[in-house]
Parts: C-alpha cells; structure tokens; sequence
C-alpha cells in the first residue's frame, strides 16, 4: 500500500539525488524523516514493484561522446534473453532491451546503445562487441544520433494545488491502481 508519504517521497527522487555524501539524508530532511525511514520506504516501494529499476542520466555529451549509436538486432526471439544477457554485460553498453518487431518493415528485436567520442570509436566497439558475443549471424542496424533531446528521467508524481500530496500521474483512472513506476533516476 501506498501512502502520502510515499507520494511526497516518490516526488523528492524523482528529480534526482543531490550531491552530497548523503543524499537520503538530505532527502530525509526535507520531508520530515530519517534517513533510515526514507531507504526502508525505498526498498518496501522496489520489493512491491512500484519501483522498478534506479539509473544515472549520465550527460554524455558533456563529457565529450558524440557519437552514439542505437544497434537494433534481428535476434530469434527464443535468445533474446541470452544474447540480451551477454550484450548488456560488455563494457561498451549503456543500454540493452528487447521490443517488439513490427512485421517486414521493422523486423529489430534486441536494442542496445554505445556511446564514443567519436563514429569509429563506437564502430569499433560494436565490432569487438559483436565478435565478443557472437552476434555475426543475426542481421542489425547501427543508427547513429543526429540531435540530443533533453535527457531525465521520467516524471511519475506532480504536485497539485489544491493537495497537500503530490499525486500520481494517471491517479483516479481505474487502471491506475495496478500502475507500476519504472524511475530513471539522475543525479541533481
């Protein structure tokens, strides 16, 4: 079960952690707890499947990769759990998941992203990535960024006026009791 404090919390990490050597204490702080009963309520939300996973929005940009590449696989869907595995373990990957094809026009299945400082960079981990893994027999597609978007991680909780609470995106459809967050947490 969820409850408004669980609500304020989810809406104090959604907009990342601050710095400092004890960011759940300063969280704690603001909200009126201790830091103890912010990472017992974090865990509880993660154990229920309300949380489903914590990441760093890393700027890559910032620090100087340009060159990012998206590879889509045409993996049989019975290895997509194995090859998946070995992908997103290699180093070179920040990112690997699987998606539905969409028939002749998008048969792609598996996903994964690489960042480098530059085009051959990441051509030549993808290299070394796909002989690593043995990825030669499926057929892919190295699709290269040509913007940057704003990077954050999702937003699951906004503050109402007429609440004390923030309340959850989606509350009061029917569907959204079984809704579960999936947060991509960044550093502030």
């Amino acid at each position: 079960m969820i409850d408004a404090v669980d609500y304020r919390l989810i809406a104090a990490v959604q907009a990342g952690l601050p710095i400092a050597a004890r960011p759940y204490a300063l969280i704690a702080e603001r909200l009126g707890l201790s830091e103890n009963e912010v990472l017992s309520r974090l865990a509880r939300l993660k154990q229920q499947g309300l949380i489903k996973r914590w990441g760093v929005v890393v700027k890559h940009r910032q620090l100087g990769y340009r060159a990012n590449a998206m590879i889509v696989m045409n993996v049989p869907d019975q290895r997509v759990a194995e090859i998946g595995g070995l992908v997103s373990r290699q180093a070179c990957v920040n990112l690997c998941y699987q998606r539905p094809r969409q028939g002749e026009v998008w048969p792609y299945n598996l996903y994964c992203m690489i960042h480098g400082k530059s085009r051959d960079v990441v051509l030549a981990q993808w290299a070394a990535l796909r002989d690593a893994c043995g990825l030669d027999e499926y057929s892919f597609e190295v699709l290269f960024s040509r913007r940057c978007f704003k990077q954050r991680g999702a937003l699951y909780a906004r503050h109402a006026a007429h609440r004390q609470s923030p309340v959850l995106a989606g509350e009061g459809r029917a569907e959204a009791a079984a809704a579960t967050l999936n947060f991509d947490l960044q550093l502030a």
